[in-house]
């Protein structure tokens, strides 16, 4: 039987690398008062807005009963709103979370660029392709 092993591993190495991804995206946010997945719904709602909460929280990678208590304290930030009634609402960034997501987003690039640093541009492509082809691999859009 074929085990895993840790200094070898690409998934190992790829979970320390989400591990310390989200650690530095969490610090970067900390001063605008946003969680990182706060940050990832605001980023996903200027990207998409009008969007459901179904399709919320998959891109969001929570749960629709996660990503409903997520949009209600974004709401209450007024970050957050929504149109429409019962489950037909949609949701989208208000000017404020508009102004907001400006700032976070700049944020978390900066981590990314950082992350990135060490790779020329082409390795970058490279790394992205991979990675999308891993997921597909395990079935995933």
């Amino acid at each position: 039987m074929r085990q895993v092993d840790v200094d070898t591993s690409v998934g190992y190495a790829l979970k320390r690398t989400a591990t310390a991804l989200r650690t530095a995206m969490e610090a970067s946010l900390r001063p605008l008062g946003l969680s990182v997945p706060q940050y990832s719904c605001l980023e996903i709602l200027n990207a998409r807005p009008g969007i459901s909460n179904a399709d919320l929280a998959r891109g969001v990678f929570v749960t629709r009963q996660a990503m409903h208590q997520l949009l209600g304290g974004l709401q209450e930030a007024e970050l957050v709103g929504a149109g429409g009634e019962g489950r037909v609402q949609r949701y989208s960034l208000t000017p404020k979370g508009r102004r907001l997501i400006v700032a976070a987003s700049a944020a978390v690039a900066a981590v990314e660029e950082q992350m990135l640093s060490g790779l020329r541009a082409s390795e970058r492509e490279r790394l992205h392709s991979d990675l999308e082809r891993c997921t597909a691999a395990l079935g995933e859009d």
